[in-house]
């Protein structure tokens, strides 16, 4: 299994939020509907970068 490394951009809150996950499309949906307690309040979020890892362990290393 592969894990994404990526980074959100609030145009509303002009910020940005960096994370990691296995599963990015489903991870951006949680982020733009509110699902995610660090994130709600920029709604919506744009994906400006990502890219893939082999593991989790790099994933993290990298976030």
């Amino acid at each position: 299994m592969s894990y994404f490394v990526y980074i959100l951009y609030s145009s509303g809150t002009d910020a940005y939020y960096k994370g990691q996950t296995s599963d990015i499309k489903e991870r951006l949906h949680r982020h733009n509907w509110g699902k995610e307690k660090a994130t709600k309040f920029g709604v919506p979020w744009n994906l400006v970068w990502f890219t893939e890892k082999p593991t989790r362990g790099e994933a993290l290393l990298l976030e």
